[in-house]
């Protein structure tokens, strides 16, 4: 494939559905865990109401996955996390943290359990594979720790259920949310997940395969023909509308799970180690300077989601940052996560916000904006 428009390099690599994702559309990456990105298939509002209204198919095999094995990998996975995994079952998946020794977030990866002692952290964009082995290396526990062959699509929306069933048959529809199964499509090797990066009805197809990934790419879009599928990319309108985190904008080494109201993914009232255990003990004592907010901005209808943070102003004084922004086309206002002080935090204040070096207001609401009990991505298909 060449074209004049994109360049690429051989230090960053391409997925398998990467020539099917030009093929369909694609007119703009980016780099996101070493490897390329599609991030434009014509208008981001668009894409959204492609989302919402019918499916949508994306390569985010960027969400590279860190595989752990061995005797000892449900010991050391729940050393790596401080979500208590005590009743994680085999094909179960859950959303957690990996936090460093002073309770920095590195990651908020979806873990999925697909046996007794085996794992895979599908990551959001950081180098945790290099964080496990190092972590491992001083644990004393017998487990291996490797990058599989392993490629996820997620297919997004509410027609998303009836695709499936035309690819796999009714009984997928059975899969519930947050759940895995291990399949094979026409001698395609997959693991599906009832997961997704959309706060929408979805699926992750997990390619085991790397060099099945257009004949993939086309069996999904053929069975999704009749269902008004679309190309697309992760919509950020989407998920900030979900409340979702973007790990290096939302969250970062910088942050802990307690300025983001993660508390519950935080278990300290027990026997378990885990890396940081002590530094999150101290934060949840002494409390935390500032916390994550909601935002509406009050101004013209932002032309896309911000690329640097906004700083956030109460009474001339800087007290916090927006952290992702962008306009709701459904909602019709400007929303955004922000990271603000903890005494600027309570629902209805009224902040400033400079963008471009202009000032505007804003006003502290609550969060997620829309479907806030994830009734959407839970609900029985």
């Amino acid at each position: 494939m060449k074209n004049k428009n994109f360049g690429f390099g051989t230090q960053i690599r391409k997925s398998p559905f990467f020539d099917a994702t030009v093929r369909w559309g694609a007119t703009g990456f980016s780099v996101y865990n070493h490897m390329y990105i599609p991030r434009d298939f014509g208008s981001p509002e668009q894409n959204f109401w492609n989302l919402v209204n019918t499916a949508i198919l994306c390569d985010v095999s960027v969400e590279r996955q860190v595989e752990i094995t061995g005797p000892d990998a449900y010991k050391f996975i729940q050393l790596l996390t401080p979500r208590d995994l005590s009743k994680l079952s085999v094909g179960q998946c859950k959303y957690v943290l990996i936090v460093n020794n002073e309770g920095g977030i590195l990651n908020d990866p979806v873990l999925l359990r697909l046996a007794e002692n085996h794992f895979w952290l599908s990551l959001a964009d950081s180098d945790v594979l290099f964080w496990a082995q190092g972590v491992a290396l001083n644990s004393g526990l017998d487990v291996k720790i490797t990058e599989p062959d392993a490629s996820p699509l997620q297919l997004q929306g509410p027609n998303s259920g009836e695709i499936m069933a035309k690819l796999f048959g009714e009984e997928i529809k059975e899969l519930k949310y947050y759940w895995l199964k291990e399949l094979d499509l026409d001698g395609i090797p997959l693991i599906v997940s009832r997961t997704g990066w959309s706060s929408e009805l979805g699926y992750e197809l997990f390619l085991r395969d790397g060099s099945k990934g257009d004949d993939l790419w086309e069996k999904i879009m053929t069975a999704g023909k009749n269902f008004d599928l679309k190309p697309g990319h992760t919509s950020s309108i989407r998920r900030i509308e979900g409340g979702m985190l973007s790990y290096h904008a939302d969250a970062d080494i910088n942050t802990n799970p307690y300025e983001l109201g993660l508390d519950r993914l935080v278990y300290l009232e027990s026997e378990i180690n885990f890396v940081g255990k002590e530094a999150l003990k101290k934060i949840n004592k002494e409390g935390v300077k500032r916390k994550q907010v909601g935002l509406e901005i009050k101004c013209d209808p932002l032309e896309g989601p911000n690329t640097i943070f906004w700083p956030l102003h109460k009474d001339n004084k800087k007290i916090g940052k927006v952290t992702s922004a962008v306009y709701s086309p459904r909602l019709k206002k400007n929303i955004g996560l922000a990271i603000v002080d903890s005494d600027q935090s309570n629902l209805d204040n009224q902040l400033k916000v400079e963008i471009d070096g202009k000032s505007f207001d804003t006003t502290v609401v609550q969060k997620p904006f829309f479907d806030p009990k994830k009734q959407i991505t839970s609900a029985k298909i």
